[in-house]
């Protein structure tokens, strides 16, 4: 009787070649670095009070009264400001609230001349070829304006239970109000005074 021959199964070689692939992925790399531009650090300048001793806090606010505005950031969201010289504050504290219906409107209007001055700046660049020699006239001009005479002077000052966030909208503020001339000053002993009788709470000395 004959033996069946048994049968054998082929075995298969699987293998990928991933070699298409990796051209895929050269092709896409230098696909988005000849296409995408890289984006430039986005800084923001800010002046600070100077630390030499010879110098008193009347010397630091040399601004016009009619110019200089106080913003003092208290704890719980709770923010004021008021205008003219620091003896007068008590008379002219008002409380306000962050965004577009509190700090923003008065700053509008506190710097409107310059806002006026910023918009027609922008609608006469809007039709100019953006160039680097462009580029670097709009900031010069820009910053002319913004440090007008007769712009405001704003001292930022922030208490020591206040919250970063806070500090930073109004940094944002002085932005989108066109604010040239700003500075963030140490929160004292007299501010603390002038908003403790407005219910603000600081923590125990």
């Amino acid at each position: 009787m004959a033996k069946k021959s048994g049968s054998k199964q082929k075995k298969m070689n699987a293998r990928v070649d991933f070699t298409p692939m990796v051209d895929m992925i050269m092709l896409l790399v230098t696909f988005f670095m000849l296409c995408t531009s890289l984006l430039k650090p986005q800084t923001m300048e800010i002046s600070m009070p100077s630390d030499k001793e010879d110098i008193k806090d009347e010397q630091r606010n040399q601004a016009k009264a009619s110019e200089a505005v106080t913003i003092l950031i208290a704890s719980e969201d709770r923010i004021f400001y008021f205008e003219g010289k620091p003896e007068e504050a008590a008379q002219n504290m008002v409380e306000t609230k962050y965004g577009k219906d509190g700090l923003r409107a008065f700053l509008m209007a506190k710097n409107a001349a310059a806002q006026s001055k910023v918009a027609e700046l922008k609608k006469e660049f809007e039709t100019r070829d953006i160039n680097e020699e462009s580029k670097k006239e709009y900031a010069e001009r820009l910053s002319t304006i913004k440090s007008s005479k007769g712009t405001p002077t704003v001292i930022i000052k922030a208490a020591d239970n206040s919250t970063y966030d806070n500090l930073m909208k109004v940094l944002d503020e002085m932005q989108i109000c066109s604010i040239g001339k700003y500075m963030i000053d140490n929160f004292t002993d007299s501010d603390r005074a002038l908003l403790e009788p407005k219910g603000v709470k600081f923590p125990q000395q």
